[in-house]
């Protein structure tokens, strides 16, 4: 008697992973100005597919957002198996600007007051510890400025974004020469100045991202 509902259960899950990969898809080219109608079309499934799945387009949006944090800290985490803490810092800092120079609707999610707002401290909680591990490692084996934070990462990554979405149309490879300009400022060097401005602290973050106007 249970084998029905066991393949029901599967059919769901594999129809809730085929609505999340199209719209995935069509808010990176997009943003989130794409509706739930748009990603029922993307998936080649009936509207109806996509609002049992996802009731309103703020439960999409939910689960879009909670992988894109996964992902991040899954870089996170993989960085910190590099040998050398440099190249792992290096690396983490160009795949997240990746992230967010070719993912339109991730960046908007992530850097917006209208869909940010309370996930804002839950995202923290998730990918802080492997990111503030990634940046004391590095700054210990003095390969990174001392006056490096954490909260750092996320604003090089929207300037990564920044970039993109303003000459990606000319050049899509852009934002990576901004990127490195970036890491090489980064660097430590003997009699370096300090700069002009200390980091936002984690409260001062959050309230930052909470009130940003978005992509």
């Amino acid at each position: 008697m249970d084998k029905p509902c066991r393949g029901l259960r599967r059919d769901a899950e594999r129809n809730r992973q085929r609505v999340l990969a199209a719209a995935r898809e069509l808010f990176a080219v997009k943003g989130m100005e794409a509706t739930l109608n748009d990603v029922a079309r993307h998936a080649n499934v009936g509207v109806g597919t996509v609002y049992r799945r996802f009731a309103t387009k703020e439960e999409l949006v939910e689960a879009l957002f909670e992988d894109g944090i996964d992902q991040i800290a899954e870089i996170a985490e993989c960085a910190l198996q590099h040998e050398n803490s440099w190249q792992g810092l290096v690396w983490f800092v160009e795949q997240l600007c990746e992230l967010t120079a070719t993912d339109r609707g991730l960046r908007e999610i992530a850097y917006s007051k209208a869909y940010g707002g309370y996930r804002v401290q839950c995202a923290r909680t998730r990918i802080t510890p492997p990111i503030a591990k990634l940046v004391q490692r590095a700054r210990d084996d003095g390969y990174l400025r001392a006056d490096i934070e954490s909260t750092d990462m996320p604003i090089i990554s929207m300037l990564a974004g920044t970039v993109s979405e303003w000459a990606g149309h000319v050049e899509p490879e852009l934002w990576r020469r901004y990127v490195g300009l970036m890491l090489e400022g980064m660097r430590h060097c003997e009699h370096q100045d300090p700069l002009p401005v200390a980091a936002l602290g984690h409260s001062q973050m959050d309230e930052a991202m909470q009130g940003a106007d978005g992509g």
